[in-house]
């Protein structure tokens, strides 16, 4: 199964030293059923794209959360065993988190298929929507507004042999 994994900057280059992203249990996310019935799409790449942009939105949260992070948004997209992999049914069916699920354990670097990150000329927007996502998140229309300017961006797709170069 393809997962998508939100990050930091920081926290890459912490799973570049370490050879793992987090010590598990983890926040990824996936095509899963709630997010096929979210996105009302059948198309396995617009579905995959959905569940990267979930993650990106993820990881603009990490960054809402650290002031000291660089303000791009990363996500790793990963294929682990299904069995590795648990949104369980009550996840599923929670309106607000379409696509998450958990990783039992840490994941290895080594499993990465690819990285995407935003692009430098994206900071300005993406700091902007990590100050203004609680009022979004609290219903605030010109916050809301702001978030989305940030999702206008595409990440980047980097290959894993460039990882040392983006950290």
């Amino acid at each position: 199964m393809r997962v998508y994994v939100p990050l930091t900057l920081p926290g890459l280059a912490e799973a570049h030293r370490t050879g793992e992203l987090g010590t598990g249990p983890l926040a990824a996310y996936a095509v899963t059923p709630a997010l096929r019935e979210w996105y009302r799409s059948q198309d396995t790449e617009e579905l995959e794209y959905a569940a990267l942009n979930r993650a990106a939105l993820a990881s603009l949260r990490l960054l809402a959360a650290d002031a000291a992070a660089s303000r791009r948004r990363v996500v790793v997209a990963a294929d682990v065993p299904d069995a590795a992999v648990s949104s369980g049914s009550d996840r599923d069916l929670d309106r607000a988190a379409p696509g998450e699920v958990r990783l039992s354990g840490p994941l290895p670097l080594a499993k990465a298929a690819s990285v995407h990150v935003d692009s430098a000329d994206a900071e300005a927007d993406v700091t902007a929507a990590a100050e203004a996502l609680a009022a979004a998140d609290g219903g605030d229309d010109e916050a809301l507004f702001v978030v989305d300017g940030a999702e206008e961006h595409e990440l980047l797709w980097y290959a894993t042999q460039e990882l040392p170069n983006l950290v």
